[in-house]
């Protein structure tokens, strides 16, 4: 009973956020105006600049700042008790993450859909513009080196899940040529991209399609991350309607449907039990631990709690969304909380129902420490949570973060009386088609940040101003050629080994290879280290991730408070979260650094990307306190389609 109030309580509390605090943003702060024009109308060009429907936009947003953040974070954050976990969900999502997603979108919509970067260098100066646009491509350069080998994991690992993701590509360029050129309704096209989406879920273990799955499950991580970048590439620069835009939309549908049966499941799992796999009902009840200080390995919960759990409570990588492509969306400024904030609360719930999954779903029944998976003893209550669990090294990986999540949450449909098979292979695809919009636009935005810079080196202000065409670095303003290079050095960077791989290309070469491995020397020993190791080397800036994302958001938090102080509107709502998220993923960061510099065969590159991340920080924050008793009512030069005074 628990776990059912935990979960209707947070529904209630974010209706409750969105219908008060997120109306107070919209009309007393941000004073949103039905009938003022939009980027999109203004500079409509059907292929960034798009007015879309809001519940098309909607898709397209949530699906973007979600990605795999709120599962990956929340499994591993209830190392230290579902409490902790949960409080920072529910106030961060509600009070910062909601307020940052919501701020962004709408100072970036009133600023002709730049993105925050480029409006950093007109509320505050130049200097900070290009610091700001540095550690946005530092942040993108990470997701793009490692979310194609987390997707290939989670092939891996969820083999019936490949071809129901496939599918979506197709399926979403009919249902946006269907809405570009004809403007008809989304109910038929929503049916049948669901109906489309389950059929090939429910067949995808059997038959040809099974076969399919299995070889494709097969293909090394390089092969998955090249074939993915080069996805990529495509959905980057093709018009945002006709590819990028309606395969969000599709998978905010599948997300939705997929959240309904685990709530149905809940509920029923609540109300009468978890149905096992020999018919019986046990009780659903919570069996981690409220609070958990010291795991075994595990750092120290503050500070990082809060960058362990960033989707879900409030990430720097939603502010590179909500104005590098939504902004550019948005029909009508009213629109904008619900894309905008809304977004975010139900990023937050998802969360949430992550959290009850590894803490109450994983005691209806989970495979036993020796095998995630596949095979192994099935344990029950508090012992299958230990199973995950036990130390901070069972609980690090992938593989054990979203099967804590998929194992739960299938628990909840099995109580429904959905298969096996097919519950794990519902969540599966949840997890990969998020990871896989989050490679897509992490890939469109990286394109509009190498623009901008270039364009900075070049001579213009933005990538549309560039004065000097000449220059040997030009051709990075053109959308083709910023794509081209931001995939290329994701590509490189993610084709090197991860960290203490034992064997190394010259070794293979050699013939110094595993007896085990049906390969010798020479090309085919090069073929099967790129087979075995290659892929992974998205690993070597992880470490980074989870502080470099949070330092983004208090970055933005800046930004938008700049905005709002010009214009002579409060900011303590702004100026507090902004605080925590500077101060708290540096915190981290700081606390990091003697550990990574006292490892046995230090990561330099970690090291100089973190301790040049932190200069940057420090720069932007003494540019900042500077400029800001200067500036109060003192409005910037504000591009033309600027409506907040």
């Amino acid at each position: 009973m628990p776990t059912l109030l935990i979960a209707l309580g947070a529904m209630i509390a974010y209706l409750i956020a969105y219908h008060t605090y997120g109306r107070w943003l919209a009309r007393t702060i941000f004073r949103l105006d039905p009938t003022a024009v939009t980027p999109s109308v203004a500079l409509r060009d059907d292929r960034d600049f798009v007015p879309t429907d809001r519940s098309v936009l909607f898709g397209h947003h949530f699906t973007s700042i979600a990605g795999t953040g709120p599962i990956v974070g929340p499994a591993i954050a209830v190392m230290w008790g579902w409490l902790p976990a949960l409080v920072w969900v529910l106030v961060g999502s509600i009070f910062i993450g909601a307020v940052h997603d919501f701020g962004a979108l709408v100072v970036s919509m009133r600023s002709r859909g730049q993105t925050v970067g480029d409006v950093a260098g007109r509320v505050l100066n130049r200097r900070v513009r290009l610091l700001f646009l540095l550690v946005l491509f530092m942040a993108l350069t990470i997701v793009l080196a490692i979310f194609g080998l987390v997707i290939a994991a989670v092939f891996k690992q969820y083999p019936s899940s490949i071809i129901p993701c496939l599918v979506q590509i197709p399926i979403a360029v009919v249902i946006g040529m269907w809405l570009h050129r004809k403007g008809s309704g989304l109910l038929v096209p929503s049916l049948v991209a669901l109906a489309t989406m389950y059929a090939t879920l429910i067949f995808g273990n059997t038959g040809i399609l099974g076969s399919i799955n299995e070889a494709m499950a097969g293909w090394s991580i390089l092969t998955w991350v090249v074939l993915l970048l080069a996805y990529s590439y495509v959905a980057s620069v093709l018009p945002v309607w006709l590819l990028l835009q309606p395969r969000d939309y599709i998978n905010s549908l599948q997300l939705i449907s997929a959240l309904g049966m685990v709530l149905v499941g809940l509920l029923t799992a609540g109300l009468i039990g978890g149905l096992t796999s020999s018919g019986e009902r046990i009780p659903l009840e919570i069996v981690a631990p409220i609070i958990r200080a010291s795991p075994e390995g595990a750092p120290s919960v503050i500070p990082f709690l809060f960058i362990t759990i960033a989707c879900g409570a409030c990430s720097g990588f939603h502010c590179l969304v909500s104005s590098g492509t939504s902004s550019k969306q948005i029909k009508t400024e009213t629109d904008a909380q619900f894309v905008g904030y809304g977004s975010m609360l139900t990023e937050g719930f998802l969360a949430t129902i992550v959290i009850l999954a590894c803490v109450s779903g994983l005691g209806l029944g989970s495979v036993g420490p020796d095998s995630f998976g596949s095979g192994g003893e099935t344990v029950f209550g508090e012992a299958a949570y230990n199973a995950r669990y036990e130390t901070w090294a069972s609980a690090s990986g992938l593989a054990a973060k979203v099967g804590a999540f998929v194992d739960g949450s299938a628990n909840f449909l099995k109580a429904i009386s959905v298969p096996a098979e097919i519950a794990v292979a519902i969540m599966g695809v949840l997890v990969a088609s998020f990871a896989g919009t989050t490679l897509d636009t992490a890939c469109r935005l990286q394109r509009y940040v190498v623009q901008e810079l270039a364009a900075t080196f070049v001579g213009g202000q933005s990538a549309s101003e560039t004065l000097v065409t000449a220059n040997p670095i030009s051709w990075l303003t053109n959308k083709h050629g910023a794509t081209i290079f931001a995939v290329l050095l994701a590509l490189v960077i993610a084709g090197l080994p991860a960290p203490g791989t034992p064997v190394t290309l010259a070794q293979a070469w050699a013939g110094e290879i595993p007896a085990e491995a049906s390969a010798s020397g020479g090309i085919s020993g090069a073929l099967w280290w790129l087979s075995t190791y290659a892929g992974k080397g998205g690993l070597i800036l992880w470490p980074l991730f989870g502080a470099t994302n949070q330092l983004l958001a208090g970055l933005a938090f800046l930004v938008i408070s700049f905005f709002l102080w010009r214009r002579g509107i409060p900011v303590w709502f702004v100026v507090v979260p902004m605080v925590l998220m500077l101060v708290v993923p540096a915190w981290a960061m700081i606390s990091d650094l003697p550990g990574w510099l006292a490892a046995e065969n230090p990561n330099w590159i970690v090291i100089f990307v973190g301790s040049a991340t932190l200069v940057l920080e420090a720069w932007m924050i003494i540019e900042a306190v500077i400029l800001w008793p200067k500036v109060k009512g003192v409005l910037e030069n504000n591009p033309s389609s600027e409506n907040l005074n």
